[in-house]
């Protein structure tokens, strides 16, 4: 893997959640969720419309509704993972339950010109879900964790005594791997430098044994205000205010061992814990239009803004090391971070904006007449474009420090370095036989990843059934997602990156129950 040089900026100054570039990715890159008929359909809605699914996709798609709807989608997601770390495989499993759109739609038609119309919604739903769990264990030669702890302090130009006062800039990593002696300078010649422990086993040509744990939790949850009008049955036009609520959390521990009967090689085991928590809320707008050339025939576009975001990082470690002395007895210290955080969680309040999005769609519908009951089937298509290097991080302070500035300029320049922008195909389509419908769908999610060995996409694969007679509706689908991810347990400046190629293989349940009024 490429070797990141800007990643300095990184890990120097961690004063409280610090924001890393998995937390750009974190909000961009996930499977778009709708209703049981928008999944089944492989998420496509750029121009088919009628479903509150247009809300959080294509806002024109709801200048369709002539009446009043109210709908609810509880669903499932039943996760599983399959880790493979420098050849060693690991499987896990967690299920959670979640929701898609949901909301309320009214429809409002004009006495004096039919061909004229507005709707107007108010819909949530939940735009992804974290929850997972992500374990894996193999011998590594190469690296070890603490080496990006060493780096960090060799370049600081900090001296011990400084890194280990209260109020350290380095509370979840320098400091407490200076305090329990996982890293520690020594003399080389006439140089001093900075080693860890676990480097010894390493030098000596033998493995560690490593662990990696992480457990995720929460979502993404957005309410939608959304306003669509339709002019003659030719152009429909329509707008969403968007209100994203963040809410995440992770625990992650990392062990790493001697795998040697060695006494006397300075280092045995250490375990590091680190519980993170990010909290917030935005605001972003979706743009769109669908065009009808022919009655059978839909052509849409859509914009949506950033997200522009207020979070908050709150986040507790600790780290607890045995070392071997050179009478072959072994040390044992434990340090938590709030020892160098006036005995306080760190937090740390920031504003991200999340990258823009554009989506071109087209749809097909068969018998496409003003009686929706005589319609018989569609076809549908959705390109979708997401600028994943757009995302940015700036302070949350009315006078940013230089050292913050310098920080979240670092971490920007990181983003769009690792990061490019990608394109999402989605193509679905149902068949109705009278108050049944039966439906089925595709969506590829492209690598976000610049470096060509980080070898990342998803696929889905859907279907789903719906009824639908006398104002009643219910809907049911199941998703498979098929997910080629990368996770890095930690990173290095001075060489290449070691990382666990994770497969996951999600299903989604999703059921929509609805009123015509």
């Amino acid at each position: 893997m490429k070797k990141n040089i800007l990643f300095f900026f990184i890990l120097f100054s961690i004063q409280a959640g610090a924001q890393v570039p998995e937390d750009a990715i974190r909000y961009s890159w996930y499977p778009q969720n709708g209703t049981a008929r928008n999944l089944a359909i492989g998420g496509v809605m750029g121009s088919l419309g009628g479903d509150i699914t247009a809300a959080f996709v294509n806002p024109a798609g709801l200048a369709f509704y002539k009446t009043g709807e109210i709908v609810l989608s509880p669903g499932m997601l039943l996760g599983s993972n399959t880790s493979n770390y420098r050849g060693s495989l690991s499987e896990n499993k967690r299920n959670s339950f979640g929701f898609g759109p949901s909301g309320w739609i009214q429809g409002f038609g004009n006495k004096y010109n039919p061909t004229q119309s507005y709707a107007v919604s108010i819909g949530v739903t939940q735009v992804a879900n974290f929850n997972n769990y992500i374990q894996y264990s193999s011998l590594n030669n190469y690296s070890s964790f603490s080496e990006q702890f060493a780096e960090e302090f060799a370049k600081s130009g900090s001296s011990i005594d400084e890194v280990l006062y209260s109020n350290s800039s380095m509370p979840y990593t320098s400091a407490p791997a200076l305090y329990t002696y996982l890293i520690d300078t020594v003399t080389v010649g006439n140089a001093i430098q900075v080693k860890g422990a676990p480097e010894y086993i390493l030098d000596a040509g033998q493995a560690l044994r490593q662990e990696m744990r992480k457990k995720t939790s929460g979502g993404i949850y957005e309410l939608a205000l959304a306003y669509a009008q339709n002019n003659k049955d030719k152009w429909l036009m329509g707008a969403t205010l968007g209100i994203p609520i963040v809410s995440y959390k992770s625990n992650t521990v990392f062990t790493e061992s001697d795998t040697s009967a060695n006494r006397f090689n300075k280092f045995n085991s250490f375990t590091y814990t680190d519980d993170f928590k990010t909290s917030g809320a935005g605001l972003n707008l979706k743009l769109g239009f669908i065009y009808r050339p022919q009655e059978y025939l839909r052509v849409g576009f859509a914009f949506h803004t950033p997200s522009f975001m207020m979070l908050t990082d709150t986040r507790t470690s600790s780290l607890n090391t045995q070392t071997e002395t050179d009478s072959g007895t072994l040390a044992n210290l434990s340090v938590s971070s709030q020892t160098f955080t006036n005995d306080q969680p760190g937090k740390s309040k920031y504003f991200q904006t999340s990258p823009w999005r554009a989506i071109l769609s087209v749809s097909y519908v068969f018998r496409e007449v003003e009686n929706v009951k005589k319609q018989r089937a569609f076809i549908s298509a959705d390109i979708e474009y997401v600028n994943h290097r757009g995302s940015r991080f700036s302070s949350n302070n009315e006078e940013p420090t230089e050292e913050e500035k310098v920080y979240y300029k670092g971490l920007n320049n990181v983003v769009k370095s690792i990061y490019k922008g990608t394109f999402n195909a989605k193509v679905g389509g149902e068949l109705k036989f009278n108050t049944i419908m039966a439906r089925l769908g595709f969506a590829y999610y492209g690598n976000p990843y610049k470096d060509n060995q980080l070898k990342t996409n998803m696929v889905l694969l859907s279907g789903g059934l719906g009824y639908r007679d006398k104002g009643f509706f219910i809907d049911l689908s199941y998703v498979y997602n098929m997910t080629k991810d990368v996770n890095m347990p930690y990173r290095l400046e001075d060489r290449d990156n070691t990382f666990a190629n994770i497969k996951q293989r999600n299903g989604q349940v999703m059921a929509s129950i609805g009123w015509k009024f």
